[in-house]
C-alpha cells in the first residue's frame, strides 16, 4: 500500500500501472491479483491507507508540538515549502490524490472521508474546510508554476491566508516559505 500510495501522488493513477506497483516491491504481477480483485481497488486501499497515515502525522504533530497552535504552525510551515513542492509522492495525500479522485469517481467516498478528518483536525467547520482548501490549492499552484518566481509568491500567499483562515492562529505575516522537507504524510 505504501509503495501504491507514493507511485500514484508521484505520478497519477494513468501513469501507474499494477506492474509498476508490483516492481517497485520486488514482486510479481501474479502476486497482485491474490491480494486485490482490481486496479481501482488497489487505488481506493492506496487512497485510504494514505489518508490514514496522513490523520496519524496530524495526531503526532499535536504530541510533538505541545499543543495544537504550535501543531497548526509546524503543518503550515512543511506543507507549504520547497520541499514539500518538489516531492509529491512524499507528500500530502489530499493533495497527491486530488486530481485522480476527480477523475474516478469510484474513490470519491474514500477521499471525502480523509478530506473531512483532516479539516476537522485543523479547526472544526467550515474554517478547517477553508484553510485545507487553502493549503492544498497553494501547494497544487506552486507545484504547476514550478521553477517560476510565481510558485514562491504562491506558498507564501497560501501561508499567509490560511493562517487567517482559521482565526489567524498566528499574524498572517508570520507564514514564510520553508524549505524543511515533510515526512512522507503531510
Amino acid at each position: 500500500m505504501e509503495a501504491a500510495s507514493r507511485l500514484i501522488r508521484e505520478k497519477g493513477v494513468a501513469e501507474v500501472g499494477i506492474i509498476d506497483v508490483m516492481q517497485s516491491i520486488g514482486l510479481t504481477q501474479g502476486g497482485f491479483y491474490k491480494q486485490f480483485a482490481s486496479k481501482s481497488a488497489l487505488v481506493d486501499e492506496a487512497i485510504a491507507k494514505g489518508l490514514a497515515d496522513n490523520i496519524r502525522y496530524l495526531v503526532s504533530l499535536d504530541e510533538h508540538a505541545g499543543d495544537h497552535e504550535a501543531a497548526w504552525r509546524s503543518l503550515v510551515e512543511s506543507y507549504l515549502s520547497v520541499d514539500h513542492r518538489d516531492d509529491p509522492g512524499a507528500g500530502c495525500p489530499t493533495a497527491g490524490f486530488a486530481g485522480d479522485t476527480a477523475r474516478h469517481p469510484e474513490h470519491r467516498g474514500t477521499f471525502a472521508v480523509g478530506v473531512q478528518e483532516m479539516a476537522a483536525w485543523i479547526e472544526p467547520g467550515d474554517a478547517g474546510l477553508a484553510a485545507l482548501a487553502t493549503l492544498v490549492g497553494g501547494i497544487l499552484l506552486a507545484r504547476a508554476t514550478s521553477g517560476t518566481d510565481m510558485s514562491t509568491r504562491i506558498l507564501t500567499a497560501a501561508g499567509e491566508a490560511a493562517t487567517r483562515s482559521v482565526g489567524g492562529r498566528h499574524a498572517a505575516g508570520d507564514a514564510q516559505v520553508a524549505t524543511a522537507s515533510p515526512p512522507d504524510a503531510v
